[in-house]
């Protein structure tokens, strides 16, 4: 999995591993716009960072209801410095909804889905950007979408 420098259209490998104690020092509601240590204690949170860094590019935490074979992104934020117009990476979101849709995909085989609620300024790029399907107050992931996702930023 890469992300793309966009000084000199570099490819950067990344990882996404389970955020740990000792990150939350360094992940601030300045940088990365949510408490994070508030929700650390009702789903699991994940990190991506570079290969060969420890920097923390983006977070997301899912929550998986077994029962609709979906997990749900519960919050998604990148830092500061990959936002808008002039962020240093792209494809740092693509990456942290690829991998909800790999790790929905592990654990619900056959049907698997993945769901968010976006803000209402956010919804229509996620429909765009990333072929969500429309469910009202969520937007969605499931079938060739879902895959499409997983094949475009975890390739």
């Amino acid at each position: 999995m890469h992300i793309v420098e966009r000084a000199g259209n570099k490819k950067k490998l990344t990882h996404i591993r389970p955020v740990d104690d000792k990150d939350f020092k360094t992940i601030t509601v300045k940088r990365y716009f949510f408490y994070w240590k508030k929700i650390k204690s009702t789903c699991p949170v994940f990190k991506l960072t570079l290969i060969d860094s420890n920097d923390i590019l983006g977070l997301i935490a899912l929550v998986d209801y077994y029962e609709e074979q979906r997990t749900e992104i519960k919050l998604l934020a990148v830092s500061i410095e990959n936002l808008g117009k002039e962020k240093q990476f792209e494809g740092t979101a693509g990456c942290l909804i690829a991998f909800a849709c790999k790790e929905a995909l592990l654990k619900f085989e056959n049907f698997p889905c993945v769901s968010l609620i976006p803000k209402t300024e956010l919804k229509q790029h996620y429909i765009n950007k990333y072929h969500m399907i429309d469910a009202g107050w969520q937007l969605y992931l499931e079938d060739m979408p879902l895959l499409n996702v997983i094949k475009e930023y975890l390739a």
